[in-house]
């Protein structure tokens, strides 16, 4: 009864001597105090949003150079230069204005002026130094005097106190390669997987296209360049991900898992309580642009355009291509258990719901006995299968009456809650603990997460947590730094009581969670059917392998003065030729979120070099010494094309406009055609970590991620998503399909273990030879003579 009369704005009744009107005091306080807190929020936004615009500069600045002009007017110093005087004669209306007046006031237009031109010249020259990208190609530990000479003027003109999107106007556009560049390194990078006659005619391919249509498309992509923030960005965006229609489950969307060894409580419910206040919290200080901009080495800023559309965003289906839309400030959340849908308000008055009032909801969901309706257990499976089926079943079925007030609710949420049924997680007296935990968060029963949300969290009964993350809105390390953010919120500042309760009073007069309603017809129940039969053979082919090695991690790597990154990419293509006995087209992803509107570029990881270096290892009358030597040079090699990808020179970005420049055209290239079509048998991700510092690893050990993984990108191939974490342990997330005979995710990540050793091997075996040259090795027989 509390909640029924909560939910009651106001009564009336009609009597004869008129209309008896009775307000609810609660109702209009709440009312009164969400305003408060928009015209707050609009406050705060408007201010930072100025903060923004001027930056590098600040308000206050130009106070300072208002009064020094105005200082110049009681001295015989002019330094406007005679400009002051000419805006005083050329004022409008300045018969009306006293002399005095008209002195100050073209005082202080010159003054504004000023001070908005020095604006833009802190603000051209900080992107003129942000265009230099020498120093990510010098070796670690040793910074040349340009280098230093150059990180100190960016320093003095970043300006304090960035905002995180202060920096956005300073970064460079991302440059548009040359072509004979980016054919030379594709010829390069093709050489190792082609006999001579395969090469020759990729040459002749590559010649042909330099000689006719390369110039013509390059023009039109140069010319995007200028127009465009990125001249990337939003094709990428278009034709890999919206135009996309087969099913986005498996295929586009990934995961990110919770902590490994740490449960901060077993109550579902508790958990997911402060889960979701942290992420309203991250939400707010983001609407307001408060987050400090992540930037490498704690100086270049990265772009963070992506971080707009993490809430309130939702892919929506078309017939020809998708499109993701994006809402402001939604304040309610949809939450799926056991087939139904709950729409749970996340404010009251003014404010968020605390994280115990979150519990409180969230625990009546759970123990919500009631049935679904008709067609509303399967019905998320729309968003899992192909994207035409489900585009026309919604504007057909879900345009219209309670489907389509039910459906808008899901797709305006800020995001999509699933209160999951079966507990999962890392279990050590588990062999396949981590398969399952990652198999569910990747498609779940394949109508339990709303794939079309720009994420899914998902809750577990022992307390888990994971997220499901659709890929078009952005790319893993946005989710990431959200991700670390929230379990270190909830962990070190959040808490919970003895009990495993959220800390604070229980509000039992907040109004019960309301149900989604729908009115599915038996044909459209059939499509629901359709499209999860589709999902769950796609599902069920996902063959899983994740596992922890933890016999070394960065810490012994560095000390074989390696890049972590390069020691596994090189343990990959080993591991890879010992289990197809081939070498493979590799893909690894790098960000260029060092210029505006940047996403990622490709790293073609198998190169002469790798293959001269696996060959080596795979040849029994190699000596260590030479394969040391291979893999060095490998490791080099791999580096810099990873600093050329970061820094605008990858390869297959920019085929990737040509090609679609051509299509625009009517253009056919059969060199574009070809390098377009070639499939990534091996596809490659390193999951960001600890991109916040929030909480310091060596201090808290047990609280690291396991990362996230993503499923198989070829039917006949491998997906391999891999996380540092700390400086003893890599984790590692194994897809590949059933359905090809070729490939065993369990035996691939059995590859990946000894390969790792293998290459550790070289460094030990070749320190104990230093050693013994160094007369620092005593031998065994010795030393038993010495005891």
């Amino acid at each position: 009864m509390a909640e029924a009369h909560q939910a009651v704005g106001f009564q009336f009744t009609v009597r004869p001597d008129g209309v008896d009107l009775k307000l609810s005091q609660e109702v209009i306080k709440n009312i009164y105090l969400s305003g408060v807190t928009a015209w707050k929020k609009k406050a705060i936004q408007f201010k930072n949003g100025i903060l923004t615009g001027v930056y590098p500069a600040s308000p206050s600045s130009w106070l300072i150079v208002v009064i020094a002009m105005m200082s110049s007017l009681y001295t015989y110093i002019d330094p406007s230069l005679g400009m002051i005087e000419a805006i005083k004669e050329n004022l409008p209306y300045k018969d009306c204005m006293s002399v005095q007046t008209r002195a100050v006031l073209s005082a202080i237009l010159f003054a504004t002026g000023l001070w908005l031109f020095f604006i833009y010249l802190m603000r051209y020259t900080l992107k003129a130094l942000l265009s230099y990208h020498g120093w990510i190609f010098e070796s670690h530990g040793k910074m040349s005097r340009a280098t230093k000479l150059w990180l100190s003027l960016v320093k003095m003109f970043s300006g304090r106190r960035p905002l995180l999107y202060s920096f956005q106007a300073a970064l460079p556009r991302l440059p548009v390669p040359r072509v004979d560049d980016t054919v030379h390194k594709y010829l390069e990078s093709v050489r190792p997987l082609l006999d001579s006659e395969q090469y020759n005619q990729m040459e002749i391919l590559a010649n042909g296209f330099k000689e006719t249509e390369a110039a013509q498309l390059q023009r039109y992509l140069i010319l995007k360049s200028w127009w465009s923030t990125n001249y990337v960005s939003d094709w990428w965006e278009e034709y890999i991900y919206l135009r996309s229609r087969s099913p986005i489950m498996v295929n586009s969307n990934f995961y990110i898992m919770d902590l490994l060894y740490v449960t901060p409580t077993h109550r579902q419910a508790a958990r997911a309580g402060n889960v979701v206040h942290a992420m309203l919290q991250y939400r707010r200080k983001l609407e307001r642009g408060e987050h400090v901009p992540l930037r490498a080495l704690g100086i270049v800023p990265m772009c963070s355009t992506q971080m707009e559309r993490m809430f309130n965003t939702t892919r929506i289906p078309g017939i020809e291509t998708d499109i993701v839309q994006h809402l402001t400030d939604r304040k309610h959340l949809i939450v799926y258990h056991k087939g139904r849908f709950f729409q749970v308000w996340l404010y009251t008055g003014g404010r968020h719901l605390l994280p115990s009032e979150l519990e409180t909801q969230f625990q009546r969901i759970l123990n919500d006995k009631s049935e679904p309706q008709p067609g509303e257990l399967k019905l998320a499976a729309l968003t899992a299968g192909n994207r035409v089926p489900w585009a026309r079943a919604r504007i057909k079925y879900f345009s219209h009456g309670l489907n389509k007030v039910s459906l808008d609710a899901i797709e305006s949420a800020a995001f999509f809650l699933t209160l999951d049924e079966e507990p999962q997680g890392y279990d050590p007296a588990k062999d396949n603990s981590l398969d399952i935990y990652a198999k569910s968060l990747l498609h779940g029963k394949c109508y339990d997460r709303w794939f079309d949300k720009s994420f899914t969290l998902i809750s577990y009964p022992n307390g888990k947590m994971g997220v499901n993350i659709e890929h078009s809105w952005a790319d893993a390390p946005i989710v990431g730094h959200m991700w670390e953010y929230v379990l270190a919120t909830d962990c070190f500042h959040l808490g919970y009581t003895e009990e495993g309760h959220c800390k604070g009073d229980v509000n039992r007069g907040l109004p019960c969670p309301t149900r989604l309603q729908w009115q599915i017809s038996a044909e459209c129940q059939d499509v629901i059917e359709t499209s999860y039969l589709l999902a769950r053979q796609l599902a069920d082919d996902v063959d899983f392998h994740g596992y922890l090695f933890s016999e070394f991690g960065k810490g012994l790597i560095k000390k074989c003065r390696t890049s972590p990154d390069a020691f596994i990419q090189l343990a990959l293509q080993l591991a890879q030729f010992r289990d197809q006995g081939v070498f493979c087209l590799t893909y690894e992803s790098s960000m260029t979120r060092m210029f505006r509107d940047g996403r990622t570029e490709t790293v073609r990881s198998c190169t002469s070099e790798a293959v001269a270096f696996v060959r080596a290892m795979e040849d029994p009358k190699s000596t260590n010494a030479h394969r040391l030597a291979l893999f060095q040079r490998a490791a080099e090699k791999h580096q810099n094309m990873y600093r050329l990808a970061m820094t605008g020179s990858g390869i297959d970005r920019h085929l990737f406009c040509l090609y679609i420049v051509s299509k625009y055209l009517g253009v056919e290239s059969p060199f574009l055609k070809k390098v377009l079509s070639e499939p990534w048998k091996l596809s490659t991700s390193q999951t960001p970590q600890q991109q916040l510092n929030l909480v310091d690893i060596n201090k808290f050990p047990k609280y690291v991620g396991a990362g996230g993984g993503f499923g198989p990108v070829a039917d006949d191939g491998y997906g391999v998503s891999y996380i540092i974490v700390g400086e003893n342990l890599i984790t590692f997330h194994i897809s590949s399909k059933f359905s090809s005979p070729d490939t065993d995710s369990g035996r691939f990540g059995q590859h990946i273990w000894k390969a790792m050793i293998d290459i550790q091997a070289l460094f030990k075996l070749e320190n104990n030879k230093k050693m013994v040259e160094n007369g620092k090795c005593v031998h065994l027989e010795h030393l038993k003579k010495l005891m």
